[in-house]
């Protein structure tokens, strides 16, 4: 007969119970009276559980779950279990797939067991991720799993739930800790509020004392400046003062240097002028002397000479007009001798012209 497997089925062939081939997905002519064959599912299988577990409190808790392996090792799993199937109607003789879920199953209650013992209710219902992973590692590490050439690939914990009265009780203390977690809120927000009101207005009242820090501040640094200045000024008026004293001062020394000299320079023009008016009598009393001397010799000189000589030499540089009028002084004086006489002005002209 022929036989045809599918490609996620894994099959051992036996003939007269020597394997003779395996592999997945094989296909084959067989004699049925001596060939027998093993199928092994190659796909991941899951299995999904309820537990009812008690916790540390004694209180009763149901856990629903999957877990989700597959065979790794097709050669153990089936010296350990039947997978033989009829080559007819390709149906298991047994239910292996069965055992080895049931197998998993009582490793996986086991585990939780122990793990949800150690808690109390309200932490059990709560550790649904943790008991997961605590599970699933203690799980992999397990020597059976491992004996078996089985791999777990995941386990999920879906939910973890109380029964119905210890629900609703937990609901009711869940409920009355909400409110209460409420009442604080509301207790510490309005505490909150309050403590922001407050650094609010410490931090107003900060920002008021800087600010008045500041202005003092401020103030005192123009009381130092106008200090600052005043001092700057009446430094700057002595200094002025000093100066107007000190060039007075040094306008009356000037003054009276200048005074000094000036009366120095008139005592010394004075001498000067004595020198000058002694010196000029003495060259007057010299001039004096040396007309007097030309006049004596004049005067011997004249006196040797006749009159009628002295009046001609008188004559010679006489002006024509001044003679003219001395000899009209001579007619007049002898004008008793004369009878008539007649002057023109064309005789006057004629006589200056001589």
């Amino acid at each position: 007969m022929y036989v045809k497997f599918l490609p996620n089925d894994f099959v051992l062939r036996y003939r007269n119970g020597k394997l003779i081939e395996s592999g997945a997905g094989l296909s084959f002519h067989c004699f049925d009276r001596n060939t027998s064959v093993a199928l092994i599912p190659v796909s991941a299988m899951d299995a999904d559980f309820i537990f009812e577990e008690k916790t540390a409190d004694y209180q009763s808790v149901s856990v629903q779950g999957q877990l989700t392996y597959r065979i790794t090792d097709y050669k153990r799993i089936a010296s350990l279990m039947n997978f033989s199937v009829n080559l007819h109607t390709k149906a298991y003789f047994d239910n292996p797939s069965t055992k080895i879920a049931k197998r998993l199953l009582n490793l996986v209650d086991v585990l939780i067991r122990r793990q949800v013992g150690a808690m109390e209710l309200t932490k059990a219902v709560r550790a649904d991720r943790n008991l997961a992973v605590q599970v699933f590692e203690e799980l992999r590490q397990d020597g059976e799993v491992t004996t078996m050439g089985i791999e777990i690939l995941g386990l999920s914990i879906l939910k973890i739930g109380a029964n119905s009265e210890t629900q609703r009780a937990l609901e009711a203390h869940t409920r009355e800790e909400i409110l209460k977690g409420s009442d604080d809120a509301l207790y510490e927000r309005r505490n909150a509020s309050i403590e922001q009101e407050r650094k609010v207005k410490e931090n107003e009242l900060s920002t008021e004392i800087s600010v008045e820090e500041k202005k003092k501040k401020i103030r005192e640094t123009e009381v130092a400046t106008k200090r600052m200045l005043l001092e700057k000024e009446n430094e700057l008026a002595r200094i002025k003062t000093q100066s107007e004293a000190e060039r007075e001062r040094i306008k009356v020394e000037s003054d009276i240097e200048l005074q000094r000299r000036m009366t120095d320079a008139k005592i010394e023009l004075e001498k000067k002028k004595k020198e000058l008016m002694d010196l000029m009598l003495e060259n007057a009393k010299k001039d004096a002397d040396a007309d007097a001397y030309r006049v004596r010799v004049i005067m011997d000189a004249y006196r040797s000479l006749g009159s009628d000589v002295i009046i001609a030499l008188a004559a010679m540089n006489m002006d024509p007009s001044k003679m003219i009028a001395s000899a009209f002084e001579k007619l007049a004086a002898g004008s008793e001798k004369i009878g008539t006489l007649n002057i023109t002005p064309d005789l006057l002209e004629s006589l200056k012209k001589v």
